[in-house]
C-alpha cells in the first residue's frame, strides 16, 4: 500500500518540531519529539480527509516524492 510522505524536521523558530504531508495543502503539525509531531499530522491528515469527504472532494493520490528519490 502507497501512503503520503511525511516531512519531520526540527524548527529552531517554533522551538519544535514539525511535520508535513506535501500531498495536502496546508496539513502540518508541531510537537515537543518528532513522534508527537507525527502522531498529530496524522490527525489532522484523518480530518483533512473526512472534511474533502464530506465536501465531496477528491482525495489526492500520493505523488510527493523528496528529490533524494527522483531519477535525474
Amino acid at each position: 500500500m502507497r501512503d503520503y510522505h511525511i516531512n519531520i524536521f526540527y524548527s529552531e523558530e517554533d522551538a519544535s518540531y514539525i511535520a508535513d504531508i506535501p500531498d495536502f495543502l496546508m496539513c502540518s503539525a508541531h510537537g515537543a519529539t518528532p513522534q508527537e509531531a507525527l502522531e498529530e499530522v496524522l490527525v489532522a491528515k484523518a480530518a483533512i480527509i473526512e472534511a474533502m469527504l464530506e465536501a465531496g472532494q477528491p482525495i489526492p493520490e500520493p505523488r510527493y516524492k523528496p528529490a533524494i528519490y527522483q531519477v535525474a
